[in-house]
């Protein structure tokens, strides 16, 4: 299992920013896609944005267009979900992971392998 860690979450008012970061001490991320997932109270796990080791990116919600981006900095071994003109319902754990192909962004969240801990992002006024 390749597990990573998520941080970078808080409190923040309606139309804040915030920035995740996903990273781990054991091995490079470099060659691997990472994707991001999110999770509210008493909801589904939502995939939210993939990224591949070429920097190809796939989006999984239509609510985070246009706000949301990730990137990658390998120098950092870190991959960085940009969160912008948060709404309250971007609140819950934000979590991040390998897909279980290590190379592609898959089409489905289902498709990753074990998630991390989370970090948990609340949108509150």
């Amino acid at each position: 299992q390749l597990q990573l860690v998520e941080s970078g979450g808080g409190l923040v008012q309606p139309g804040g920013s915030l920035r995740l970061a996903c990273t781990t001490s054991i091995f490079s991320l470099r060659r691997y896609a990472i994707g991001w997932s999110r999770q509210a109270p008493g909801k589904d796990r939502e995939g939210v944005l993939c990224i591949t080791s070429a920097g190809g990116v796939i989006n999984y919600a239509d609510s985070v267009k246009g706000r949301f981006t990730i990137s990658r900095d390998n120098a950092q071994n870190t991959v960085y979900l940009q969160m912008n003109g948060l709404e309250p319902e971007d609140s819950g754990d934000y979590y991040c992971a390998v897909p279980k192909d290590p190379y592609y962004c898959p089409g489905v969240v289902d498709d990753f392998d074990s998630w991390g801990q989370g970090t948990q992002v609340t949108v509150s006024s």
